[in-house]
């Protein structure tokens, strides 16, 4: 089996292949440069075992250094891997275990990549846990944009990291979040969305149903 999450004595071919999802950073970058606009002041990563999220992360601390933007990495609470490990800051991966109940199935992973882990660990800014209903609220958002803003069609894996944005700029219970991360009107916040609806059933429950609409609403947030 070939896969990108890494573990001690397999980590040669997972590197290769984070180092292919460097292409969208690239892309990313390129499209940004092409309109005029100014680099990204921060980005949004979601993670599972933080192959992405690590490769994007390494990239800019790479390309950027000390000016690198800030990072956030965000994942569900059932399997915030990274988040713990982060917390229990001894330098060290930690997974999560047990049943893992989630619409972020592709982030559903609960061990961190031992490649990914490491720049997470060196480089990111903030670690954020989130509940089901976060990243439900982006996919609407991104399924029924504002008049001028495109339609992205993006299932959960790929949307909490707007989910929790989204939260943070409009809700005064997360304003410490923004402070903390220095979020102002000038920010310019990077977030790519990493899956489509993979899952056309629950996509639609969520956006044309109002699944998962808040964190009362929903068993498992």
């Amino acid at each position: 089996m070939i896969q990108d999450s890494a573990w001690e004595g397999y980590e040669e071919i997972p590197t290769w292949i984070m180092q292919g999802y460097v292409t969208l950073v690239d892309e990313a970058l390129d499209q940004i440069k092409a309109k005029g606009k100014d680099m990204p002041t921060h980005v949004f990563l979601q993670a599972g075992v933080g192959s992405f999220a690590g490769i994007v992360q390494g990239y800019f601390a790479s390309k950027f250094g000390q000016d690198r933007p800030i990072t956030a990495i965000v994942e569900p609470n059932e399997a915030a891997c990274i988040y713990k490990s982060a917390k229990t800051n001894d330098g060290k991966p930690h997974a999560v275990t047990g049943f893992m109940p989630t619409i972020m199935a592709g982030l559903a992973c609960g061990e961190p990549s031992t490649v990914g882990w490491k720049v997470l660990r060196d480089y990111s800014d903030m670690y954020i846990s989130c509940p089901d209903y976060v990243t439900a609220r982006a996919m609407r958002i991104l399924g029924n944009p504002l008049k001028g803003d495109p339609k992205v069609i993006s299932g959960g894996s790929g949307a909490v990291g707007l989910g929790i944005l989204s939260l943070i700029l409009e809700e005064n219970g997360f304003k410490e979040i923004a402070g903390k991360l220095n979020i102002n009107k000038d920010s310019r916040i990077l977030i790519i969305s990493t899956e489509g609806d993979t899952d056309p059933d629950n996509y639609r429950k969520v956006v044309w149903d109002g699944a998962y609409h808040s964190e009362r609403g929903n068993k498992n947030d």
